[in-house]
């Protein structure tokens, strides 16, 4: 006998965790946006006042964490719809 519970009659399992992930990287893709409107901030800042090393890993550091959270979350977003629009043409 396994030890998970039974699911509901109502709630797929797999749609489910597939909600948990549309939620994630909707997250990660604000998240990482907002990233790299800060680099570009930055950038521009740095631009008129004067480069200075502080400021050019700031916007690097930033760049980059923005690069980060968006790689994976664009392409998971995409799994997600895919699969999503995947299950509406099979009609479950």
């Amino acid at each position: 006998m396994s030890n998970t519970p039974p699911a509901s009659e109502g709630i797929d399992p797999v749609r489910a965790r597939r909600a948990q992930v549309a939620k994630w990287t909707l997250l990660a893709n604000r998240i990482g946006y907002l990233f790299v409107a800060l680099a570009m901030a930055l950038f521009f800042i740095a631009f008129a006042v004067g480069f200075s090393a502080a400021m050019a890993t700031l916007v690097i550091v930033s760049f980059v964490i923005g690069c980060v959270l968006l790689a994976p979350s664009i392409v998971l977003g995409y799994a997600v719809k895919a699969a999503e629009r995947d299950d509406r043409e099979r009609g479950f």
